[in-house]
């Protein structure tokens, strides 16, 4: 069976990314995304709702959004999902679905890319423009 996992979205930061180091030196930067979607419901009347998914990025690319991006930061990223299982300590199973960061761009306050390229050496080269991206 054929599979494919590919994560797209562009939302702002609602917190600073957490930088911790794993016991093997490995840099992991927990990262939290809102994304707003604006609609009419049935009565006509515009609503808004958020939509806010963590997400965790690894190595050089953890570093850089550690250093460059903070809350409130637009952000365009790609990545894959990822389904955490662990138990609780009561006993109960919990789970929580989150996307590893695989490649990000930086995103200016108007909504586009960046015009200020991104540091020499990291891993955001991957993602398409913001206008680019197949919906």
């Amino acid at each position: 069976m054929a599979t494919y996992n590919k994560v797209l979205i562009m939302g702002n930061l609602t917190r600073d990314p957490e930088l911790k180091q794993t016991p093997s030196n490995q840099s992991v930067a927990q990262i939290g995304i809102a994304m707003n979607r604006k609609f009419k419901d049935r009565e006509g009347t515009m609503r808004e709702e958020t939509t806010f998914v963590d997400c965790e990025a690894w190595g050089r690319t953890a570093e850089v959004m550690s250093q460059y991006l903070s809350k409130g930061k637009p952000v365009f990223v790609e990545g894959r999902l990822k389904l955490d299982q662990w138990q609780d300590k009561d006993g109960n199973n919990r789970s929580k679905l989150k996307v590893v960061i695989e490649s990000f761009q930086f995103i200016d306050s108007k909504g586009g890319q960046s015009s200020t390229p991104p540091p020499a050496g990291t891993a955001t080269t991957a993602a398409p423009p913001a206008d680019d991206i197949p919906f």
